[in-house]
């Protein structure tokens, strides 16, 4: 089922039907599909700098907002990393159905991580951009003070009583500004427009109900778990100054790169003075590594 819809940046989106969901999704371009994957709260809209240029250098590109974000539906339900990945399993079934280049951002990168482990015969190559370790923060990794904050935060946030009044504060658009402030290096990158993607999902009704749901579900795998599964080559690009997912993170992709022997193969490369989305603060360097790089594929 399609129809057209109206998405940020002037970019042509379609509707699709997933287990009585209502998904946003938009294609442009013909050749090698690549399935382009965002990260928590973000859209369709923060791949707005890459889309037009990797369809326009002869490649079939898909975005999809997942379930519970951008101008898809917010549905009331246990949220996972697995349910994220059957929606791209089943979307690719539907509308691609040959081998695609999986490319993440933050928690996009970590489901681009479980595509090419666990669905080989859908994933031809994936791109991570600052993937992240996990949906959340296991708590055997936090101290135990701010284990205790995170959880008493996380039961505030599903209160039906306080729940939406703390929503509200989180979702204004000065504090989304200053959460970008936080994570983006380039504060050139941090626009009205890219507040108004950021926001406008969250004032959707259930989007409080989508937020409390993520914070307490599970992590999922870990890199570490699936990476010995992948038989792709991988493109790995960090933004070296993002407080999120610290460089530190990237150390395991860094050493496979410098693996000569290593099939398939890694490549890495770091961006300076950049933070957690280097494809939205640095298109002009990510652009032309993530196409480049997909001419040796």
């Amino acid at each position: 089922m399609t129809a057209q819809l109206t998405a940020p940046a002037t970019l042509p989106t379609q509707e699709w039907i997933w287990q009585g969901h209502r998904i946003c999704h938009t294609v442009q371009g013909s050749g090698l599909p690549l399935v382009l994957i965002h990260g928590f709260g973000a859209s369709i809209g923060h791949w707005r700098k890459n889309i037009p240029e990797l369809a326009a250098a002869g490649y079939q590109v898909h975005a999809i907002d997942l379930l519970g974000f951008g101008r898809s539906d917010k549905a009331e339900l246990e949220y996972a990393v697995e349910v994220w990945e059957a929606l791209l399993q089943d979307y690719w079934r539907e509308h691609i159905g040959q081998p695609a280049v999986f490319v993440g951002n933050s928690i996009g990168g970590l489901l681009a991580l479980m595509m090419l482990a666990h669905s080989p015969e859908m994933a031809r190559a994936g791109v991570l951009l600052n993937s992240a370790g996990g949906l959340n923060h296991r708590p055997e990794e936090l101290a135990p003070p701010l284990r205790f904050v995170m959880g008493t935060f996380s039961k505030l946030v599903s209160s039906n009583l306080l729940g939406p009044l703390l929503f509200n504060e989180v979702r204004r658009k000065f504090r989304i500004r200053g959460s970008l402030k936080q994570v983006y290096r380039n504060r050139d990158a941090i626009t009205d427009e890219l507040v108004d993607i950021l926001h406008g999902p969250s004032c959707d009704p259930g989007a409080q109900k989508v937020f409390a749901s993520i914070l307490s579900a599970p992590a999922g795998p870990r890199p570490s778990e699936l990476l010995p599964q992948i038989k792709q080559p991988l493109l790995v690009l960090w933004g070296e100054n993002d407080p999120w997912t610290p460089i530190a993170g990237a150390s395991i992709y860094e050493e496979l790169s410098k693996t000569a022997d290593i099939d398939p193969p890694v490549t890495f490369h770091s961006i300076p003075d950049t933070g957690h989305c280097p494809h939205d603060e640095r298109p002009e360097i990510v652009n032309p590594l993530i196409k480049n790089w997909l001419q040796t594929l």
